[in-house]
């Protein structure tokens, strides 16, 4: 890889994304199949209402990325935010088809690609503010995917970072649970 700032950009992000969504893997993995239902109250959203979503939206957005509006005609929002009943299972499949979609579209990306312009919803972007609108729009939900499922857990839940009390260790180097979390190194 080269050594420049678009080339670190796009290694940066695909790395920051991967982090994310080992985030909710690992909530997942401590959830079962009712906990997906949960909403903490008429006006939240459950965990498989979350994932509907981010599904809709990455596949949306990064399905032929360059070359089509971002707002897929076919995209149906209104119902990602609906009950349905799927399986954790099928939540679990639309979640890998969405990092999937989206992790496929930016690993193809070059850095002659950045500059370039594309749209969502008719609204022109350049790659790289494209980029950061859904850098900052997936982590928001996964911090609330992240919290339902610590709420759920309650006392059972097993942290996805530093435990209380373990700053110290932490930064003495003993801690570090996942290298995910460290920014890229230079070539």
């Amino acid at each position: 890889m080269s050594d420049t700032v678009g080339s670190v950009f796009l290694s940066s992000t695909i790395k920051r994304l991967r982090y994310y969504k080992t985030l909710g893997d690992r909530t997942f993995s401590q959830l079962d199949d009712a906990a997906f239902l949960v909403q903490p109250n008429a006006a939240s959203n459950s965990i498989a209402i979350i994932i509907q979503h981010l599904h809709g939206n990455m596949l949306s957005r990064w399905t032929n990325f360059l070359t089509e509006d971002g707002e897929k005609e076919w995209r149906q929002r209104d119902a990602e935010f609906g009950v349905h009943p799927f399986t954790k299972a099928e939540l679990m499949d639309q979640w890998e088809a969405g990092w999937a979609c989206l992790l496929g579209a930016l690993e193809a990306l070059t850095e002659a690609d950045l500059l370039k312009t594309i749209t969502i919803r008719h609204e022109p972007l350049i790659v790289i503010d494209a980029i950061q609108r859904q850098l900052s729009h997936y982590p928001y939900h996964l911090g609330q995917i992240v919290y339902i499922g610590r709420m759920i857990k309650d006392n059972g839940w097993q942290s996805l970072s530093i435990e209380p009390g373990q700053s110290a260790a932490y930064n003495a180097g003993e801690g570090i649970k996942d290298p995910a979390n460290a920014l890229p190194s230079k070539p």
